[in-house]
């Protein structure tokens, strides 16, 4: 069951993400900015923890994860003082950053991407 919740809970944001996309004239990389700020904003009024709990991977991955992944991050961090509600969302969201970076890196290293004109 948790499996189906995970692909529901992923797929579900994916199509929001893509009506997003197709009903209006938002690019990607907006439709992208609107989905990782709906996550801070989300938990900062505590709603996606519970989302989180019962989806798991499939509310942490998409692109709302990250923004939840930061607003806790800097969440805990405040509880402790001002440059830690500064730092917490790096410090929190550091291990997702650095796989992607170097996955990133080593994709364009074994295919040789080209620019888009």
């Amino acid at each position: 069951m948790e499996y189906l919740y995970a692909f529901l809970t992923g797929g579900a944001i994916c199509v929001i993400g893509q009506i997003l996309m197709d009903a209006t004239k938002l690019t990607a990389p907006r439709v992208l900015v609107i989905l990782v700020t709906a996550g801070a904003l989300l938990q900062a009024f505590h709603l996606y923890e519970p989302l989180v709990d019962l989806a798991q991977t499939g509310a942490r991955v998409p692109l709302p994860g990250f923004g939840y992944t930061l607003a806790k991050g800097a969440m805990e961090g405040a509880q402790e003082n001002l440059l830690e509600a500064v730092t917490g969302g790096v410090k929190a969201a550091a291990g997702g950053i650095s796989v992607a970076i170097g996955w990133g890196y080593l994709i364009a290293l074994v295919f040789n991407p080209k620019s888009v004109r």
